[in-house]
């Protein structure tokens, strides 16, 4: 790829996060180009429909999100509640909860009104993963489920507030960056501070999911 096509691409990219965050997936894709400083048709020619471009960023959202979990999860260096705050901190910071694709809501869901079913799902997804590393990672429901066992451990150490469920979990990442008051940053720049209106919404919400 040309150095100008690169740099078009990286441009489109940022802008579209930026904008799905900000927007959701219904923004359009002249607003994109707009803040891209591009035309709409050189979006076009990256990415032929809105929906290739919105699978793009959901996907690479969702991988990251999940490398956090995973991390969160088997990384052993905290306890529970510290694990599944870290995590949440993390990808607040990052913007990237806003950018979930739609059916990462729905899986948090079934996940809450089945919870026997998650083990052994958990199990397949994490065999499948091994085997599809890059294609898996993406996969909203290996991500709700590493959340779920986040929350399952945090609230049989007693540390989480009676009756959370994963589908709380995932309303705080999309709900605890205003977006007029933060700006969002590039997930891979891991640990970036938000703004104090962002981070102070964070903390309210996370007294709100642990025990008192």
């Amino acid at each position: 790829m040309r150095v100008d096509a690169r740099r078009n691409l990286e441009s489109v990219l940022r802008a579209a996060r930026e904008v799905f965050g900000e927007l959701g997936y219904g923004a359009p894709m002249e607003e994109v180009a707009r803040r891209a400083g591009v035309g709409v048709g050189t979006v076009y020619r990256r990415f032929p429909s809105k929906e290739v471009l919105v699978q793009r960023i959901a996907a690479e959202e969702v991988s990251w999100l999940t490398a956090q979990a995973r991390e969160s999860l088997y990384g052993g260096l905290t306890g529970p509640w510290d694990a599944l705050a870290g995590f949440l901190q993390r990808a607040v910071a990052s913007g990237a909860g806003r950018l979930l694709p739609p059916e990462a809501f729905r899986y948090a869901e079934e996940i809450g009104r089945v919870p026997e079913q998650r083990g052994a799902e958990l199990r397949a997804l994490n065999v499948a993963s091994v085997q599809a590393e890059g294609e898996q990672s993406a996969d909203p429901r290996l991500l709700l489920h590493l959340l779920a066992a986040l929350v399952a451990r945090a609230g049989a150490a007693g540390e989480l507030r009676p009756g959370v469920t994963v589908a709380d979990v995932v309303l705080v990442l999309t709900a605890a960056v205003p977006v007029h008051a933060t700006t969002a940053v590039p997930a891979a720049q891991d640990g970036v501070a938000e703004g104090a209106a962002g981070n102070r919404l964070l903390q309210i919400l996370l007294q709100g999911l642990r025990a008192v």
